[in-house]
């Protein structure tokens, strides 16, 4: 198992780091989305990391193909549990509401779950539709995120969260970017010079109320 001070590869490039790394990716098309989703699933799973993918877009079918050009049966993750799947709503918009605190304890519960399954880790993987913008509580997508912070910190998780770019305005992108300390740019992942201390961040957009 490994430990918290070892480093690991997200499937990203030849880069390797710490466990517990929140990472922000804004796509333009879906051959990035995909291409990023894949990697990073199929690295965690040879890495023996508990995986999830929560997506509107992947089809099981799709994802078999993929597992299998990696020498993985897709059944058989499955049936263990090192890899689940779900659609976005029905994992981030229970009852059509959007409750961070809820996300949270879902994420520290797999996280909990992988080291009682003697996993090496655990990651996640989700993109969120622009459906958060007219469900109740959509409104605290940030606070969900800054709490992901916080969670990573203690339940060294490793989450990347998808953004369509087409999808949602320039300003929530620029906000969504803030609340992320890492993102991925033409595959690399780099620190995100847009970042802000969640506690600044909170501090700047109080005192603009």
């Amino acid at each position: 198992m490994n430990k918290k001070s070892d480093k690991i590869s997200l499937g990203f490039t030849n880069q390797k780091f710490k466990p517990g790394i929140h990472i922000c990716q804004v796509f333009n098309d879906e051959i990035e989305r995909q291409d990023a989703l894949v990697n990073f699933i199929i690295t965690g799973l040879q890495n023996d990391e508990k995986t999830a993918c929560f997506s509107e877009k992947e089809s099981e079918k799709t994802l078999a193909s993929f597992f299998e050009e990696k020498g993985l049966i897709y059944k058989e993750r499955v049936r263990t549990g090192d890899f689940t799947i779900s659609k976005t709503g029905e994992a981030y918009f229970t009852d059509n509401k959007f409750e961070p605190e809820q996300m949270i304890n879902l994420l520290r519960e797999f996280f909990e779950t992988s080291q009682k399954e003697k996993h090496s880790g655990a990651r996640v993987i989700g993109e969120m539709t622009p459906d958060i913008e007219h469900i109740e509580g959509g409104s605290k997508l940030l606070e969900y995120e800054l709490k992901v912070n916080m969670l990573v910190k203690e339940h060294p998780i490793n989450a990347v969260c998808q953004y369509d770019a087409r999808a949602f305005d320039g300003s929530t992108i620029l906000d969504i970017l803030k609340v992320h300390p890492y993102m991925i740019v033409r595959g690399n992942v780099v620190q995100n010079p847009f970042y802000e201390r969640p506690e600044d961040f909170l501090s700047k957009n109080n005192s603009d109320d």
